[in-house]
Parts: structure tokens; sequence; C-alpha cells
């Protein structure tokens, strides 16, 4: 069960781009990296655009430990990768929430590649 609040998720829900990144193993930060975010349920979710190749994502991969901010909300999270049986969902949430910038952006986002590197992001 989710522990966002219902105002974060709302605020997050509603921004148009997070920002993201990881811990390093002394515990500092990462520059953040700006990418989109939805919401399914009370859950919200990431994908990599470049799949699971992309720096941001391994280097999350490795800890999965990070921070986000969007939509005023800064919060420490843990990166959680999701069951199976989720995608179709957040496929939807992605295109209802970013349809409007087109295929060109959309579609790479419900592909294979992005799908299966995606986070489940969990408050800490």
């Amino acid at each position: 069960m989710s522990e966002w609040t219902d105002n974060e998720l709302a605020k997050i829900g509603a921004a148009d781009e997070l920002e993201i990144t990881s811990f390093r193993n002394d515990g500092t930060t990462r520059a953040y990296t700006t990418i989109w975010v939805v919401g399914v349920g009370d859950e919200l979710y990431v994908r990599s655009w470049h799949g699971r190749a992309a720096g941001w994502f391994r280097r999350a991969l490795q800890r999965h430990a990070g921070r986000i901010q969007a939509g005023g909300v800064e919060r420490d999270v843990i990166f959680e990768e999701p069951d199976e049986n989720v995608r179709g969902a957040i496929d939807e949430a992605y295109l209802s929430k970013y349809g409007r910038y087109g295929n060109t952006y959309v579609q790479p986002m419900i592909d294979a590649e992005a799908a299966e590197a995606t986070f489940r992001l969990v408050p800490r």
C-alpha cells in the first residue's frame, strides 16, 4: 500500500515533469534528471525513455534509493520494479496524461524497452 498522502499524489500526479536522482554510495545525490511521472491508483510510476541502458536508470538500480521533486513536493524514495500485471494500467496512464504530445513522444514510453525500465516510487 502507498504511503503517499493524497496531497502528494495530487501534486506529483498533476506535474508534467518530475526531477529524479539516485544516491551515491556515500549518501550524496547525483544531478537530477527530468522525466515523466504517472499515477495509477495510489501509486506513482516512472519509466526510462531509453530503457534500462539509460544512465539514471542504471544508477538507480545500484542502490534502489533516491530523491524526487515534482509539483512542489520533494521526497526521498525507494525505486521498486513493479509486477508485469500493472504494465497495461501504466501504459494507459502515459497515454492519457501525455497523449497531447503525440506518438513521437508517447509511443516510446509504452514500448517494451521503456516498460522494462519502470520503477514504482515508494516514499521513504
